[in-house]
């Protein structure tokens, strides 16, 4: 019970920590990642540009990553958040104006962050360079969560497992189906 209490009491003071950050940097950029990332804006921009520039192996590329992130957001949202039912940080821990714009739905996990890892992984699995490309938006999406008040930080390491979890089943299910028919 110890460690949990442990464990808790990290999330709290790092959350308070992530969400006191105050930059020009960070008052620019958070909000412009939260922005992109709403409703998966981000990574169908990237799918666009990549199954458009990236020939063949950019449009693999793509199919894998939109495949992912759907399954991930099935996952997280669907399933997870109706499992875990957790309150969103408390608005007073959150210095800045960001905290108005929260969800009302569990905190646990963090659904944009899921659907950032498995495109990314995805993506990464497909074509390297491409998916290299897709991590700087990736962690940053998963800080903003946490600096917007959005989730604790044990919330996007959720979504995160969650997000990696559904590429490794988008990339190995075709080779299970194909063992078995054979």
């Amino acid at each position: 019970m110890r460690v949990l209490a442990g464990l808790q009491n990290g999330d709290d003071r790092l959350t308070r920590r992530i969400a006191a950050w105050d930059s020009p940097v960070t008052r620019r950029l958070l909000p412009t990642v939260e922005e992109a990332a709403e409703h998966t804006k981000l990574w169908w921009a990237a799918s666009l540009v990549m199954a458009v520039l990236g020939g063949r192996r950019g449009r693999r590329a793509t199919a894998s990553g939109v495949l992912a992130m759907t399954v991930a957001e099935g996952l997280s949202n669907g399933v997870a958040k109706q499992l875990v039912d957790r309150r969103r940080p408390p608005a007073e821990w959150i210095p800045h104006r960001d905290v108005s714009d929260r969800p009302d739905s569990s905190s646990f996990p963090s659904g944009h962050t899921a659907a950032a890892v498995a495109f990314t992984t995805a993506v990464a699995a497909s074509w390297p360079w491409a998916g290299a490309a897709c991590g700087v938006p990736t962690v940053l999406v998963a800080v903003e969560r946490v600096h917007g008040g959005a989730h604790y930080p044990s919330d996007v390491a959720a979504g995160a497992v969650i997000g990696a979890a559904a590429a490794a089943l988008i990339r190995t299910a075709p080779r299970l189906f194909l063992r078995r028919r054979r």
